[in-house]
């Protein structure tokens, strides 16, 4: 009997490790959250963010002032097979738009930037583009990102990003795409903004995982 109960025991715990890779390491919505307020887990890098609510959606708002370049920090500090996504919202005032973007590895880390002016979508390692393709934005709807940085091998590491506005489909091949030789820095995930058109971004459901395999 002690024999079952052991065995019985023992695969519980592995069924519980194998759940765990599935598991988020962090995700917020902000449902919970308190409007006017900024979640204390959350770290900022710059700007006066808080959370708002429209209906009976709740998000994380940067306001449209002062025009300069804004993030917040989230999550465990992770260096590699991690991804993070959010997606944000931005609207246009006369030519003028925002950039805005997730990132990885803390302030010098990875950033998988929007910017509607260069109609790109650009990956950046610090301040430095390593990769760029053509992106169509469409102002005023929110926008699906996601970044991920995958260890292959001992010095080589992939790192992915794709965006797709809210209610397309979500793409099924990574639109940027940069082979690194250099390991990555841990550092947490973070959401960043420059509202050049004057107007608020919003961000909403951010969340880390482990990355997938492709």
């Amino acid at each position: 009997m002690k024999t079952i109960l052991l065995c019985v025991l023992l695969s519980l715990v592995w069924l519980t490790g194998l759940a765990d890779p599935l598991k988020p390491l962090y995700e917020n919505n902000f449902e919970k959250a308190e409007v006017g307020k900024l979640p204390e887990e959350l770290l900022v890098l710059g700007g006066e963010f808080a959370v708002r609510s429209e209906g009976t959606n709740k998000f994380l708002e940067l306001p449209g002032a002062p025009l300069d370049s804004f993030g917040v920090q989230f999550g465990p500090a992770e260096k590699e097979d991690v991804a993070a996504s959010a997606k944000i919202f931005g609207t246009m005032k006369g030519r003028r738009a925002p950039t805005f973007g997730v990132g990885l590895g803390g302030v010098s880390g990875w950033k998988l930037q929007v910017s509607p002016g260069k109609k790109a979508i650009e990956l950046l390692k610090d301040q430095d583009v390593k990769a760029s393709k053509d992106f169509e934005w469409k102002a005023g709807t929110w926008t699906q990102l996601r970044l991920q940085i995958r260890k292959l091998k001992d010095g080589a590491w992939r790192v992915q990003g794709k965006a797709w506005a809210q209610g397309a489909s979500e793409p099924k091949e990574w639109l940027v795409v940069f082979e690194e030789t250099e390991a990555p820095m841990a550092g947490k995930a973070s959401v960043l903004g420059s509202p050049f058109s004057g107007t608020p971004i919003y961000f909403d459901d951010l969340l880390v995982e482990r990355a997938t395999a492709k």
